[in-house]
This record gives C-alpha cells, structure tokens and sequence, in this order.
C-alpha cells in the first residue's frame, strides 16, 4: 500500500528530502515522537541531531526487526540505527522488500591470509552500475591493504564468473 507524501505530519513532511521522483512507501511514529519513512529509493530515520538521516537501499548491509524495534546497519563505515516504532505497519517489510531488491550477488570467500570477506554486489533504486562492498570478518582490519588487495582479486573473480 502506498502512503502518499501528504499524509504524513506535517512537521515531518517538512523535515524530508525526498528528491525528484521518489515516493513515500511506508512510514511508522517512533517514540521519540518522529517517523521512520520508506520510500522508493531509501530509507529515512530520525537523525539524533533532528531531521532525517536518508539511508539510499544499496547502503543497507542489513535491517532487522525484534520487540518493536527496527535495527539497521549500513555497510558504509557501519553506521548503525535503533529506533522503536510505536506503530510498525508495513515499514519493517517494505525494508526488507527493498533491501532484497538490491542485491545482484553476494558471496562469501575465505581469503588466502585467513578470515573471511563477504562481497555483495547491489543495484541502487534508480538503477546503475552494480555497487560493490566487503563486509570482512570480526577481527580483521578492513583499511589493510594486503588484506584489501585479496578481497580485491576475489572480487575480480566473481565479476569475470558473472558477467557484472
């Protein structure tokens, strides 16, 4: 179901940066008073600082839903958010409709040095190239380049095996 734009409070409504073409899905109140609003192209939730933080769909690493909260997790410098939404609708499975709408591929590797990389290649909501990331194991420090010059050559491999 579509929420449109207008039905949203008023306060939020003004709040949002929506840019051209994109479209409110879902929204939910938060306790604190504020909204969590899914639209076509990302996902918006409150900023500590007030306004919005827009999260694009293809930074979502991963997004869950327990006891009335909704986590998320972006797999750019692993910002995390917590919010509680009082009233949920259907925000926790629009996000995980357009989470999965993103991804072209993800495979796990091990790497030469040890540890294991995740790489997930996703599609943003207005289309494009496919954006890739590595999400490494626990313990392992993703600014090392030997250990980026793996993830790397594992990449590689996987664009040659499917063509993206």
């Amino acid at each position: 179901m579509r929420l449109l734009r207008g039905h949203l409070p008023s306060a939020v409504r003004d709040a949002l940066t929506i840019e051209r073409g994109e479209r409110v899905l879902a929204s939910a109140p938060t306790r604190g008073g504020s909204h969590v609003v899914a639209t076509t192209a990302a996902l918006h939730v409150p900023a500590p600082s007030g306004g919005f933080t827009r999260v694009p769909w293809e930074r979502v690493d991963q997004a869950t839903w327990k006891d009335g909260w909704l986590h998320v997790e972006e797999t750019s410098g692993g910002a995390e958010h917590h919010v509680r939404l009082t009233e949920p609708g259907s925000v926790p499975e629009t996000v995980r409709e357009r989470v999965t709408a993103t991804i072209a591929v993800t495979h796990q590797a091990r790497l030469p040095g040890g540890g294991k990389v995740r790489i997930a290649g996703r599609r943003p909501a207005a289309g494009g190239d496919v954006r890739w990331t590595f999400v490494f194991d626990a313990g392992l420090d993703p600014d090392d380049p030997g250990l980026r010059a793996q993830a790397e050559q594992v990449l590689e491999d996987l664009r040659r095996q499917t063509g993206l």
